[in-house]
């Protein structure tokens, strides 16, 4: 008989999964996967979109829809193999044995439901004959204050909507904590956080780790992550293990050719700018401090005003904030989530109104032009924005998309010139007829980008435009992005919460912080000798210390 104090609390063995995708024909998702978990130890899943890392998870929770089979292997926990219990079984196992948090806090949570009432159902479900309401009531508690809320009495009152991104992913810790669980499964739990929160959150799961012996699935596209807190990592690419090993290993010595371009796409990797690549028609590039201006802000100050439960406060988006962009350069705009960057992008653009202050293009300002006149500054300045999967009429073909702009001003709209732009940026002529369904991820913000291009612009905003993109996709656009202001002389203002990416891609940057500019400067002199506390600790919170060490 197996003695489950000698299993792993978590072991896969050769799992295959597959979809339906008719009445008879089935897709894998997942080949042959295996992979194991021990008592106190940190395994990291790392993948792209699309490689099977989250169907993988889903396997082993038996959370797979029903359009979904497990066709092949096993999966135990402590030696007692679950593969084909039901719901209802695996339902036990879920709360007492395995505790899960999930991606997106803002959906995972109950809206309606306070804090409190969530967790204390947590404590209900996995222990229903245990103690009374009050006890409940104390559990749900010291569930929150172990996941890390220093104010869980305030928290256990607040509905979600209350609180910050970060708070709301404890609270999920909290949830998934309350069974008193042996192994924790995050899936991505920190990709839609900024550094800063991440770390917190990640630091969180580490002492869980440290303090209660907990085993750790981290499942996440961020190698810089996976390689910071890891003490093994997995590697998935289209459904199957590609390279497993001890973080030193992969790090230093890995096998496949796929991890060795994961390594090489993680901004963490590259230790300064990024260079145009070779063949590229490139345009002198300023010197620092020498260029013309190419947008300029002063004192923008932005206040809405909200109301809720019968009351109206205000929110102090900007407070004074300015920017000066130097022509043919990357000015970036940094800070995490509320900082104001992305109200100070929108003003930038006209998008939004400022209450004060003023924008200049050049020598014109945009403050009180008519709509006439701003239709006008619109062809100089373009806006990309963050998510390539909305920003994009899924109705209409990507010859239309790149073509709509040129339309709107009156300007030849030819298959030439919609052919040209799709090969500035790197996509080629077979692209012109399919719709934005049949693209990836960074295909589809190539696309967005040449329809920025379209009516040549000289100053591009980007607001987070590769947040949403995995690492190498990532590296991609960044790359493409510098070629094209290399070979065009575009000015960026390049709006992003993670100082990794700053460093490839940025000439001077502007850290925000509570809607006001606390840190302004060259990037080189901002990341060698930052001023302020709070750029020190976005600096500090920047994931992938071990690859840059290795770098």
């Amino acid at each position: 008989m197996t003695d489950p104090s000698k299993e792993p609390l978590l072991r896969i063995t050769g799992l295959a999964i597959d979809y339906r995708t008719g009445r008879r024909q089935w897709t894998p998702a997942v080949r042959g996967v295996g992979l194991h978990v021990g008592p106190g130890e940190f395994v990291s899943l790392v993948g792209e979109s699309g490689s099977g890392k989250t169907t993988l998870v889903q396997g082993a929770l038996g959370l797979l829809p029903a359009s979904a089979r497990i066709r092949a292997g096993s999966i135990a926990y402590s030696g007692v193999d679950v593969t084909g219990w039901n719901d209802q079984r695996m339902a036990l196992v879920r709360g007492n044995y395995v505790g899960f948090i999930p991606q997106d806090p803002n959906t995972s949570l109950n809206p309606v439901k306070k804090i409190g009432q969530q967790v204390i159902e947590a404590v209900r479900f996995n222990e229903p004959e245990a103690g009374n309401a009050e006890q409940h009531e104390d559990a749900a508690l010291e569930s929150l204050r172990t996941a890390g809320l220093k104010d869980a009495e305030r928290v256990f009152h607040q509905y979600p909507h209350e609180l910050s991104g970060g708070m709301k992913q404890r609270a999920l810790i909290a949830i998934a904590l309350a069974g008193k669980p042996k192994i924790i499964v995050a899936d991505e739990p920190t990709s839609a956080l900024d550094v800063t929160v991440q770390k917190v959150i990640l630091d969180h799961l580490v002492r869980l780790r440290e303090e209660l012996g907990i085993g750790i699935l981290l499942v996440t596209h961020d190698l810089g992550v996976a390689l910071d807190r890891s003490d093994r990592i997995l590697v998935m690419r289209d459904g199957e293990i590609v390279e497993e090993g001890p973080v030193r290993q992969v790090l230093e010595n890995a096998a496949d050719d796929y991890t060795r371009r994961l390594l090489e796409a993680a901004p963490a990797r590259h230790a300064g700018r990024l260079e145009p690549t070779s063949g590229t028609r490139a345009v002198t590039r300023p010197i620092p401090g020498t260029a013309s201006v190419a947008l300029e802000a002063h004192a923008l100050t932005k206040t809405y005003h909200l109301r809720g439960r019968g009351r109206r406060r205000e929110l102090r988006a900007l407070d004074g904030a300015g920017l000066v962009v130097r022509k043919g350069t990357t000015h970036a705009i940094v800070g995490e989530s509320g900082a104001g960057k992305s109200t100070l992008a929108s003003i930038l653009a006209r998008f939004t109104p400022a209450d004060s202050g003023t924008v200049h293009i050049g020598d014109r300002e945009l403050t009180g032009l008519r709509r006439g006149q701003l239709r006008e500054i619109r062809r100089d300045l373009q806006f990309v924005f963050q998510n390539p999967f909305t920003s994009l009429d899924p109705r209409f073909t990507v010859g239309r998309i790149i073509a709509e702009p040129l339309r709107a001003f009156g300007l030849a709209a030819g298959r030439a010139r919609v052919v040209e732009l799709l090969e500035a940026v790197a996509l080629d002529e077979s692209y012109l007829d399919r719709l934005p369904g049949r693209l990836s991820g960074g295909q589809r913000q190539r696309v967005a980008i040449a329809r920025a291009l379209a009516l040549n612009p000289g100053i591009l905003v980007l607001d987070e435009a590769v947040s949403a993109l995995d690492v190498s996709v990532q590296a991609q656009i960044l790359q493409l992005l510098v070629d094209l202001q290399a070979g065009f002389g575009l000015s960026y203002v390049f709006v992003t919460h993670d100082l990794g990416v700053v460093r490839l891609i940025a000439d001077d940057v502007t850290v925000m912080k509570d809607g006001a500019v606390v840190e302004t400067g060259p990037v080189e002199q901002v990341f060698r000798a930052p001023e302020h506390d709070h750029t020190r600790e976005l600096l500090e919170a920047i994931p992938g210390a071990r690859l840059a060490v290795a770098r």
